[in-house]
C-alpha cells in the first residue's frame, strides 16, 4: 500500500511535497514481490526469478520477461491498461506459479509465494493447458488443479488487493484535499485572513487528521491563531466598550489555548514519525520540526503570559526544545530573551533572574537583561522585604543606566526605580565588574 508524504513548512517557505505519480490514460504499472517458504517456516524474498507477463484477452505470444531484484520485487512500466494479463513466476528449485486477473494501473502489489519444486519454466502451451485444467486460478507446473488451500490463499490476495485498491483510493483523495486546503490557507495567511486561513487548515486536518502532512498544517495552523489572538487582544485593549473588551479578551485567550495546544501536537507526531534513511527525506523532516519548534514557542509564550501563568513549566520546554534546534545566533539570541522575558511577565522573578544571568554571562553589556535582572530582583526584595535584593537590584540598574543612550524610553524608569531605593530603603549602587552569577536553569 503506498501513501504518499508530504511535509510542509510554513506560509513563507517552501512547500515539501512528493508529487503523486499519475496512471496515463492508455498505460500502467505492473509490480509485485516473490517470496518462499523455507525448511523452518521462515518465509525469505527470493532474487532473480524469472517473471513472464502474458497478455490474455488478445492473442500474445511473447511474454514481456525480468527477474525479482535482491529483495524480490518486480515492476514493469508502460503495459496497456485495459488490458487483462497473467502472471508466470519461475525459479530453480521451485515450483512454477501463475497468477491470473491480473491488470495493470492499480498500484496493487501482487504477492507471489513459490513453494519447493522441479524449477520449471512454464511456456505459453503449457500455461494455457495449466489453465483450461484448472479453470481459474494459480497452479503448479505438473498440471494439478489448484487445491482449497491455494484457492482460500487466491481470495485472501484478492481480497487484500481490493483493500489496498480501496484505501490508494482514500488516500488520493486526503491527498488532493490537503494540498488544496494548505495551499488556500497559506494564502490566506500571507493576506492576514487568519479566520479564512485556519478554515482552511482545519478543512484539510479534517480529512485525514493522521496525514503525514497533518504536522504541516497544525504548524500553520498554530501561526494563525497566534496571530488571530494578537489582533484580538489588541482590539480589545483599545476598545471603549467593556462588553467588547472582555468579549475580545475571552475570545484571544481561546485563540492562545488553541494555537498552544496546535503546536504541542504539530510537534508530538513529527517526533513519532519514523527516522528516514533517505536524506532528502530526513532534512525534510528536520526542517519541518525546527519550523514547528518556532510556532509552538512563540504560541506557548503568550499562552503562559496571558492566559495560564501556572503553566509556565510547559513554556520554558517549549523553548528550550527551540533554542536547542536554533543555529543561527540572531534568532537564537532573541528567543532566549523570550524566554526569560516570558518567565518575567508570568512573575516568576526567581527563573527570569536565572536566564538574565545566564544571558549576561554571555554579553555582560545586554541592556535588556541588565534593565531586567534589576527589575526582577527589586520585585523579588519587595516580595520578600530583602533589603539585599534591593542592593543587587540597584547595582544591575545602575549599569543599565550608565549603559543606556538617553533615548532609551526605559531610561527613566530605571532612574526611578533607584531613586525609590535610595529615599526608601537607603540603598544606593555598587560598581560590579560581573553580574551575580546565575544559580540554575529556569
Amino acid at each position: 500500500m503506498f501513501r504518499r508524504y508530504f511535509f510542509a513548512i510554513l506560509a513563507s517557505a517552501v512547500l515539501i511535497v512528493s508529487t503523486a505519480i499519475q496512471s496515463s490514460a492508455q498505460t500502467g504499472q505492473l509490480r509485485g514481490h516473490v517470496t518462499m517458504k523455507q525448511a523452518d517456516g521462515t518465509v525469505l524474498p527470493v532474487a532473480d526469478v524469472i517473471i513472464d507477463v502474458y497478455r490474455v484477452d488478445i492473442p500474445s505470444k511473447t511474454p514481456f520477461s525480468t527477474k525479482t531484484n535482491k529483495k524480490g520485487e518486480f515492476v514493469y512500466a508502460g503495459l496497456q491498461y485495459t488490458g487483462d494479463y497473467v502472471i508466470v513466476a519461475s525459479s530453480p528449485g521451485a515450483q512454477a506459479y501463475w497468477q491470473p486477473g491480473v491488470k495493470a494501473g492499480r498500484d496493487v502489489d501482487y504477492a507471489i509465494e513459490l513453494l519447493p519444486g522441479d524449477g520449471k519454466h512454464l511456456t505459453l502451451e503449457e500455461l494455457k493447458t495449466l489453465k483450461a485444467a484448472s479453470g481459474t486460478g494459480a497452479a503448479t507446473a505438473g498440471g494439478a488443479k489448484e487445491t482449497a488451500e491455494d484457492k482460500a490463499k487466491r481470495a485472501e490476495l484478492i481480497k487484500k488487493n481490493e483493500e489496498i485498491k480501496a484505501e490508494n483510493a482514500k488516500a488520493e483523495a486526503s491527498n488532493e484535499i490537503i494540498g488544496r486546503s494548505f495551499k488556500a490557507g497559506n494564502d490566506a495567511l500571507k493576506a492576514k485572513n487568519y479566520d479564512e486561513a485556519i478554515a482552511r487548515f482545519d478543512e484539510g486536518l479534517q480529512a485525514d487528521p493522521e496525514h503525514p502532512g497533518a504536522p504541516a498544517l497544525l504548524t500553520n495552523k498554530t501561526m494563525a491563531l497566534n496571530s488571530r489572538a494578537v489582533d484580538r487582544y489588541n482590539a480589545a485593549v483599545q476598545s471603549t466598550d467593556d462588553a467588547a473588551k472582555n468579549a475580545g479578551m475571552e475570545a484571544a485567550r481561546k485563540d492562545w489555548t488553541a494555537a498552544s495546544q496546535s503546536g504541542a501536537k504539530a510537534v508530538a507526531m513529527l517526533k513519532a514519525l519514523p527516522t528516514s534513511t533517505d536524506a532528502a527525506a530526513a532534512n525534510s523532516l528536520k526542517v519541518n520540526l525546527y519550523f514547528a519548534l518556532m510556532a509552538r514557542a512563540d504560541a506557548t509564550r503568550l499562552f503562559v503570559t496571558k492566559v495560564d501563568q501556572s503553566q509556565v513549566d510547559l513554556g520554558v520546554n517549549a523553548y528550550q526544545e527551540y533554542i536547542a534546534a536554533e543555529t543561527d545566533p540572531v534568532k537564537k539570541s532573541k528567543a532566549e530573551h523570550d524566554l526569560a522575558q516570558m518567565l518575567f511577565d508570568a512573575n516568576a522573578f526567581d527563573r527570569a533572574l536565572v536566564a538574565y544571568q545566564q544571558i549576561l554571562e554571555a554579553n555582560p553589556d545586554d541592556l535588556n537583561a541588565l534593565l531586567r535582572a534589576g527589575q526582577a530582583l527589586f520585585n523579588i526584595g519587595a516580595i520578600n522585604t530583602d533589603k539585599l535584593k534591593y542592593q543587587e537590584a540597584a547595582n544591575y540598574l545602575a549599569r543599565f543606566v550608565d549603559k543606556a543612550p538617553d533615548t532609551d524610553p526605559l531610561k527613566a524608569d530605571a532612574k526611578a526605580i533607584l531613586d525609590a531605593l535610595k529615599d526608601q530603603e537607603n540603598v544606593k549602587p555598587v560598581k560590579t565588574t560581573t553580574p551575580v552569577r546565575r544559580t540554575r536553569k529556569p
